[in-house]
């Protein structure tokens, strides 16, 4: 399997339903009252996080899903965590709801805001660069999807395609990408590792692939 440089191969992998991955994420954070409990969910692009975040926000009655990428939007690749922090993060501790619509959103006009209901029970918050340190205090649980970088790439291109400009945008996201993934090592800071895309025999629409956290 090609990973991340200096990312340690997750061993232990076993088979088990979405319910139990829902029930050891919140068994990570037992004392959360009065608010929704935030589970992060990190991982390589083409690692299959939207599509994680979504099969999970189905298995909890009473949850959303916040991506990253809309706040990073017409923003730097990794400098937005403390706009996620201060208008999504810190208000949900608090219990309330969020309406926030970031400055690029308004300086080039894309309509609507980032909104999640007061009340909720958990919050899925996907995308690249969500485990790190410095929002540690705002995350009760965390999930890192590792999976092989070759096969990654390839569902990123036949997503994305592989035009000269899409390979241009790859080599500039890597270039903050390869060196924030070291210097954070969201792999071994994670609750727990999910294969993405697994390769052990597994019933998709009801079974993950899970693997304890890895060392630095």
């Amino acid at each position: 399997m090609r990973l991340h440089p200096g990312e340690t191969e997750a061993v232990g992998w076993r088979v088990v339903t979405v319910r139990d991955v829902v029930r050891q994420l919140r068994e990570a954070s037992p004392g959360v009252t009065g608010r929704p409990r935030v589970i992060a969910i990190d991982g390589r692009g083409g690692a299959g996080k939207t599509s994680l975040a979504e099969r999970l926000r189905e298995a909890v009655a009473n949850s959303a899903v916040v991506h990253t990428d809309d706040i990073a939007w017409n923003h730097a690749c990794f400098d937005w965590g403390a706009a996620l922090a201060e208008n999504v993060l810190q208000p949900l501790h608090r219990g309330e709801s969020v309406d926030f619509r970031p400055a690029p959103w308004i300086t080039h006009d894309r309509p609507g805001s980032i909104t999640v209901p007061a009340g909720a029970d958990v919050i899925w918050v996907e995308g690249t660069g969500i485990i790190r340190e410095e929002l540690a205090p705002w995350l009760d649980a965390s999930v890192w999807m590792q999976g092989d970088l070759d096969e990654q790439e390839r569902l990123l291109a036949v997503r994305d395609g592989y035009s000269p400009e899409q390979r241009e945008h790859i080599a500039n996201w890597l270039r903050e990408e390869l060196p924030f993934m070291l210097r954070e090592q969201p792999w071994a800071r994670a609750t727990l590792i999910v294969a993405g895309p697994p390769l052990t025999d597994h019933d998709p629409d009801t079974e993950l692939v899970i693997a304890p956290p890895t060392g630095p």
